[in-house]
């Protein structure tokens, strides 16, 4: 269905008021589409950067920086500010996006304290039907999800049972409650190795147990960010950049098995990488102590792949999160475990009306993806931008290149290179989409 056949005011419906919610209702406004409510769930924005000391939506912890780097993870138009680091901390960015939903001013248009519990399609096909958690019901022509993708914890499966203390790396809010006990991290991603990291500080013994061989990447390589060192060559062809990536890595950081690591399986390109420059210092100091696969529990004692059984007093499992919509019916949308099945990672198929913005695993920063996956969404709600007729082969033709070129597991499902997505998004994007006028970014301080 063509969105000309909406009237020409449409009513939209934003879920969630993290960073990618805010930018969608920054966009829309942009388009000149006014008639938008955003629906979140707490307080205030920033979604999962809303640090609480408690378990509770948001997975950053106490001492949680940001993996890339600044310049790269900044919205369109709007800098963060000079004084912030390389790699500036959840405070920071909270205080950034609060600055960027304040001057665009999206605060008008989004309902706090407000949870969405089910969202279904009008039996017309076009409308959404939104229900609220006080039970009312509310119709929009069209819906933007934005509820985020690290909220829903994953948690392992061994044999056997475990007596001690067992946790999603989710409910880590920092190292006192691992004071003089012997902890095992499980997984490989930045998660895992921050919390390794953070533990060993306090801990009597930590050890970190990988099913398979990760490529740890500095966060700074010749004394720059690593994303802003790789961004230098990505007018390169792929493969050129991948040997170069490859190289560079061997020479700064050496062999991976060197730290008692598994080797790679897979090309430095070819799965998510792990920004981490703590864990390889930590693994030759000798404060976390590298481990294989988990075979199976017995008690207090984690029995490894490779013979050896040790005891525990915790374990701490960083692996990851599945893709959820608590409000969407299994039956209607269900990307847990699936192919995600969606044009420029935004529209769905069949569903004309529903967009998703930010449900992107990249190898770089989601918010400037987010940003173009809201500015497209606008314009196509605009009248500015009309689908391809061949919608279905161009997504059936995107979920091949995904499954041939990463490495197959469930965050895979949604990742994608940073500046060859942002570059497909910007193509996308009409040259006469509206622009804020007079808006330009203020001066703030860290």
């Amino acid at each position: 269905m063509p969105n000309s056949a909406i009237h020409a005011s449409p009513r939209v419906c934003v879920i969630g008021a993290g960073p990618s919610g805010i930018t969608a209702v920054k966009n829309l406004l942009q388009a000149g589409i006014t008639n938008v409510i955003c629906y979140e769930k707490n307080t205030d924005v920033g979604g999962n950067w809303i640090y609480s000391p408690q378990v509770s939506h948001s997975s950053v912890f106490e001492t949680t920086h940001i993996i890339s780097s600044k310049k790269l993870s900044e919205y369109d138009g709007f800098p963060m500010p000079d004084d912030y680091p390389d790699y500036p901390s959840h405070n920071q960015l909270l205080k950034y996006f609060r600055a960027y939903a304040l001057h665009f001013g999206v605060y008008n248009y989004i309902q706090f304290n407000t949870e969405v519990t089910n969202a279904q399609p009008h039996k017309d096909g076009r409308q959404w039907l939104i229900t609220l958690h006080n039970g009312s019901v509310e119709t929009f022509d069209y819906l933007l999800v934005a509820n985020g993708h690290h909220w829903n914890p994953r948690m392992p499966q061994y044999p056997g049972k475990f007596n001690g203390e067992l946790l999603h790396s989710h409910e880590f809010k920092n190292n006192l409650p691992f004071k003089g006990k012997r902890v095992l991290v499980i997984g490989g991603g930045n998660s895992a190795c921050d919390v390794a990291v953070e533990t060993s500080r306090v801990s009597a013994f930590t050890a970190i147990s990988m099913r398979r061989g990760y490529y740890i990447v500095p966060k700074f390589m010749f004394g720059k960010p690593a994303d802003m060192v790789n961004a230098r060559f990505i007018k390169l062809p792929r493969w050129i950049r991948h040997s170069l990536m490859q190289f560079t890595h061997r020479i700064i950081v050496g062999d991976m098995t060197a730290y008692g690591l598994q080797k790679p399986e897979h090309p430095i390109l070819g799965a998510h990488p792990t920004m981490n420059s703590e864990l390889l210092y930590q693994l030759r100091h000798g404060k976390v102590h590298p481990r294989p696969d988990i075979e199976r529990l017995e008690g207090n004692t984690v029995h490894f792949k490779d013979g050896k059984a040790e005891q525990y007093d915790t374990i701490i499992a960083a692996t990851g999160f599945n893709i959820s919509f608590p409000f969407f019916d299994t039956h209607l949308i269900n990307y847990t475990d699936n192919d995600v099945p969606l044009f420029k990672r935004i529209f769905h198929p069949t569903l004309r009306t529903l967009m998703f913005i930010g449900l992107v695993q990249p190898m770089g920063c989601i918010w400037p993806l987010a940003d173009a996956h809201a500015k497209l969404a606008a314009n196509y709600i605009a009248g500015n931008y009309q689908l391809p007729a061949n919608l279905q082969t161009e997504i059936d033709k995107d979920l091949t290149r995904i499954n041939k070129r990463y490495s197959k597991s469930h965050r895979h499902t949604i990742e994608v290179e940073y500046h060859e997505h942002l570059q497909e998004l910007h193509k996308e994007i009409p040259p006469n989409a509206p622009k804020w006028q007079n808006k330009p970014a203020p001066a703030y301080s860290a």
